[in-house]
């Protein structure tokens, strides 16, 4: 090995495995079959203590068609989750990889009979759903994880790690969001599009992962108001669209941006785009009273960090910049997030993305639709759980 290569070594975090019984294994179903079931099952099969003994999905012969491409022999099809749910008395767990509108009654029918969820994000569409399913969740004793698998990268981490160290002083300032200049997810149907499946479209696809990674980094404080906008100039344009069809049947946004006045004087400016005419709509920035962290905005987001980062600050009275290499996570981040939660079910440890942070960005999320329909500003009121 060279001696760059040794140094190279230091870049890269390397996980001290934990041993898995593969004696002691877990029975787990997956509700909804399309193309993001793919994920899931890919990383199941990785793991020496998962059994798939159900699969379930709303449209006939789908399951069946999944179970086939996998070759799941021993797995039983069922046409709902609810079906799957009442006819697997000894099921572990399961994923929710249905539609966006889809994701809250499966999770609560789960939920309420004793199974824990692994749910696909967004967490669903509107605050509602959102508080019924953690009202579930808390009845049920239950792990309910969201599937935020950025949360695992290691630079997501250090964004984190970086804003704990106190290096920025008191956080005041946040700038974030995403985009891609072409990227509304249309191969795979118009289940993402459509008012009816998708419920919202660039801010629950990937306007998640942008709200999650600063609000996890400052410490997830309540959302107090917000002033939304969003629109769908593009899907809705056939010019843009695979066929007409496809642009007559795009209910949902394909851009978003919100101002949220956030618990303890902070103030998050967000945009999110999944079609524009830009490479991107800018930097995340986090401004504090001691430091501000840049992190550089990639031309296809998808919850990733686009290059070093760089920590403004004086030293000793001067002006300076340091640099924080990207760091190489040293596994699969879907992989890391199906094992965590599989870990937190035999444990009985808490959900490694947990439904009493992910409320939050929910609540933004539905607050800037709704703010977008009413033309102003609103207050953000999260029931009691």
């Amino acid at each position: 090995m060279s001696n760059s290569s040794i140094l190279d070594e230091f870049k890269t975090t390397h996980f001290a495995e934990e041993k898995i019984d593969p004696n002691r294994k877990l029975k787990v179903g997956i509700i909804g079959t399309g193309w993001i079931a793919d994920a899931h099952i890919v990383s199941y099969k990785k793991q020496p203590d998962v059994e798939i003994v159900a699969l379930a999905d709303l449209i006939p012969g789908k399951a069946d068609a999944f179970k086939a491409k996998w070759n799941l022999e021993g797995a039983r099809t069922y046409l709902s989750g609810d079906e799957l749910i009442d006819h697997e008395p000894d099921i572990d767990a399961v994923s929710v990889c249905t539609y966006n509108c889809q994701h809250a009654e499966p999770t609560i029918y789960a939920l309420n009979h004793g199974v824990n969820v692994l749910l696909e994000k967004p967490m669903c569409v509107t605050l509602d759903e959102a508080v019924a399913i953690c009202r579930a969740e808390k009845a049920s004793g239950k792990v309910l994880s969201i599937g935020f698998q950025p949360r695992f990268d290691e630079n997501m981490k250090m964004i984190k790690r970086i804003v704990e160290s106190g290096t920025l002083g008191k956080i005041y300032y946040i700038q974030t969001g995403g985009g891609r200049r072409r990227g509304i997810p249309t191969p795979f149907g118009t289940s993402f599009i459509a008012k009816d499946t998708g419920g919202i479209g660039a801010l629950g696809d990937i306007g998640c992962y942008s709200l999650d990674m600063v609000l996890n980094a400052i410490g997830y404080p309540k959302p107090l108001t917000v002033t939304g906008y969003k629109s769908a100039f593009f899907g809705t344009n056939p010019k843009y669209m695979p066929c007409k069809e496809y642009a007559e049947a795009f209910g949902v946004d394909d851009f978003a941006a919100g101002f949220v006045r956030l618990e303890g004087g902070i103030v998050l400016d967000f945009r999110i785009a999944w079609a524009m005419h830009l490479d991107t709509p800018g930097d995340t920035i986090i401004m504090g009273t001691e430091g501000s962290l840049r992190i550089p905005s990639t031309d296809c987001w998808n919850g990733s960090v686009g290059g070093a980062m760089t920590i403004y600050h004086d030293l000793c009275g001067t002006q300076t910049q340091t640099t924080v290499p990207i760091l190489r996570t040293g596994a699969d981040l879907f992989d890391l997030k199906i094992r965590s939660f599989l870990d937190a079910v035999k444990k009985g440890a808490p959900a490694p993305v947990p439904s009493s942070q992910i409320i939050y960005n929910q609540a933004i999320l539905d607050g800037i639709c709704r703010s977008a329909e009413l033309g102003h500003e609103i207050e953000i009121e999260i029931p009691e759980i």
